[in-house]
């Protein structure tokens, strides 16, 4: 983060002030004709939240009016920088929702009207054009997994492969294979090697370069590639950009797994999973050969950007593999996970609460937001219908009776989750061993019935494995739905029914994330690696330090108690 900081302030400001001439306001350093500006409609915003990023915008005002923004260098000081993950990415997304309204604004409309064609091709890469940019690429993975998808499951990939002329098709891979290759992000770091080798010399930015890469720096730009797509897609969507305040602290506290979920579940994690999924259905389903080039370098890609979304903030989380650490984060998931709601209480305490702010968004969004909400979700129904039809107790059956019988288990499931809900409601305070006597049953039932599903319709492990991989995308589709449908389920009375469902699916991933965390916390070496691996000197004898007097406080209340 500080050497793609420092290529900024340094050989990216003198790129865009000249001859680019497209160089705005970028921060407190830059300084204000007050003269100029008071002439010319004032340096003010009329919107916090449109105006989010208030300082690029001022230099959008500038250059309109018929000014132009220079940089001249005196004496370079290293400004404070965010140094923790989560403060990293509190600050890229308030960057990507300010850039998102400036691809809504009329300043940037402006700009691009009045600007020659090489000027405006210079402000539109160095401005929203790198986040859109960012969002296709990300965009252009999902296209590529769901097209992949869609062969996979209708057949069509299979005739492809078996016809004369797609069988040897070598440049395809190696056009393939060059692609993932340009996807490992090398490309991103050129800024940053160029202006250490101007100042240090080549070989010392070389030098700098495979360190960088030791330290896991492709982990931790793949990580804010989807920090930056979300929080812009979403901008764009929905609008209501909002600053978030990050601190500048050196952090060397462990950040609980509580903490890193509420920040990063919709932007990495959900994401992450739908993935990872699309990859295991290809994998099962898929007819390319598993051992050519282009599949190895493509999937491999793309497991990469998978692993990176769902556990590139334990990786760099201070301790964050230390057995005591992660029982305390367990008890403090499980309590957070289940506290209920209401008035007053805020999301670091409930889950309800939290997930209640997580939809402010579809609240304020407008009625296309909504229908490009309900769009982008049926998308998951896609995985249920070509699944289905995978099954082994199918017996080759491409009937849509098969299909409208997976609904009826659907059906059946959502029942059953309304039944445990009411359950709960009705029954959990004061009739607690009935309510065990319910859910007992229920899960007799689901036993009995598998039961019967492998005796009589020798129903295999990897049909229960694609019944998973089918069904647990389309309750989520669902639930995204009810979620942007969410006053027409208030008033049918479903609400409640929806809240339990996403509190199933938030306990799920939290479980298939815990899970790798834990087990590697078995190994006193991989926590000793993290530390000596990814931190510096200063901040690995900080982070003992922290050790030392965390253990002593926990003497003294021990102490205290006794």
């Amino acid at each position: 983060m500080s050497n793609q900081e420092h290529s900024f302030v340094t050989i990216g400001q003198r790129l865009l002030a000249n001859p680019l001439k497209v160089r705005f306001h970028y921060g407190h350093p830059d300084v204000f004709d007050r003269l100029f500006h008071l002439t010319r409609g004032g340096v003010s915003k009329a919107s916090r939240s449109i105006n989010l990023s208030e300082d690029i915008f001022a230099g959008f005002n500038s250059t309109l009016r018929g000014g132009n923004v220079t940089h001249h260098e005196y004496v370079q000081v290293g400004k404070g920088r965010d140094v923790g993950l989560n403060q990293i990415s509190k600050f890229e997304a308030k960057v990507a929702n300010g850039n998102g309204e400036q691809t809504l604004s009329r300043d940037i409309y402006r700009l691009g009207h009045r600007f020659d064609f090489f000027r405006m091709l210079s402000c539109y890469f160095t401005t929203v054009g790198f986040y859109f940019s960012t969002l296709l690429t990300v965009f252009t993975v999902y296209v590529f997994l769901y097209g992949r998808l869609y062969l996979a499951l209708s057949g069509l990939e299979e005739g492809l492969a078996t016809q004369r002329k797609f069988s040897h098709n070598h440049a395809l891979q190696v056009a393939l294979a060059s692609q993932s290759l340009v996807q490992l992000g090398f490309l991103m770091a050129l800024p940053m090697m160029m202006e250490i080798g101007l100042e240090k010399g080549f070989g010392k930015a070389l030098s700098e370069f495979i360190m960088m890469n030791l330290q896991l720096a492709s982990v931790f730009f793949t990580f804010s590639l989807g920090t930056k797509t979300h929080y812009y897609g979403r901008m764009l969507l929905h609008g209501g950009a909002q600053y978030r305040s990050t601190g500048r602290g050196f952090v060397v506290f462990h950040a609980k797994f509580a903490e890193n979920y509420r920040l990063y579940s919709r932007s990495h994690f959900v994401k992450g999973i739908e993935l990872m999924t699309l990859l295991i259905v290809y994998q099962l389903f898929g007819q390319t050969s598993h051992s050519t080039i282009a599949y190895i370098f493509v999937t491999s890609s793309m497991w990469f950007l998978v692993l990176t979304w769902l556990f590139a903030p334990f990786l760099f989380n201070p301790s964050g593999f230390e057995w005591a650490k992660i029982l305390d984060d367990w008890s403090d998931w499980n309590k957070w996970i289940s506290n209920r709601g209401g008035i007053g209480v805020s999301p670091e305490k409930s889950w309800e609460s939290w997930w209640e702010i997580e939809q402010e968004h579809l609240k304020h969004t407008g009625t296309l937001g909504i229908i490009f909400e309900i769009i982008l979700s049926l998308r998951f129904f896609i995985y249920q219908y070509g699944l289905v039809y995978q099954l082994t107790i199918t017996n080759n059956n491409k009937s849509i009776v098969v299909y409208l019988i997976s609904w009826l288990v659907i059906l059946v499931m959502l029942v059953i989750l309304k039944i445990i809900s009411v359950g709960r409601r009705r029954f959990g305070a004061n009739f607690q061993l009935f309510f065990r006597l319910i859910k007992f049953m229920i899960f007799v039932s689901f036993f009995a019935i598998l039961v019967v599903l492998i005796v009589l319709l020798h129903m295999t492990i990897k049909d229960i494995l694609v019944c998973f991989l089918a069904f647990l995308p389309t309750g989520w589709g669902i639930l995204l739905i009810a979620q942007a449908c969410r006053p027409l389920f208030r008033v049918t009375g479903l609400w409640g029914s929806v809240r339990a469902l996403a509190r199933a699916y938030e306990v799920i991933m939290g479980m298939l994330l815990f899970t790798p965390i834990t087990v590697l916390s078995w190994f006193p070496f991989v926590s000793e690696f993290q530390t000596r691996m990814l931190f510096n000197q200063a901040f690995s004898r900080g982070l003992q330090i922290s050790r030392i007097l965390g253990g002593q406080k926990k003497e003294r209340a021990a102490s205290t108690k006794d």
